[in-house]
């Protein structure tokens, strides 16, 4: 999961940044086919939900219980 994460946020923040001065990774192309604000909370979601994976994941390999796991 980290590394899904990890890609996942790369991407979006990558995108984000790429947008502002006009340029776009063509994997994320689509993103502004419903509009630019559209658009920005793709990647803001791309960024949100890779941080909570690579979280998740950091959590899982360092040994600590998840939520899932403490009764």
């Amino acid at each position: 999961m980290k590394n899904i994460g990890g890609m996942m946020v790369l991407f979006g923040a990558g995108s984000f940044v790429l947008g502002l001065i006009g340029y776009e990774f063509s994997l994320l192309a689509w993103v502004d086919n419903w509009g630019t604000a559209v658009g920005y909370v793709i990647r803001g979601a791309l960024i949100v939900i890779g941080g909570t994976l690579w979280l998740m994941g950091d959590k899982a390999e360092s040994g600590q219980p998840q939520e899932s796991e403490v009764a």
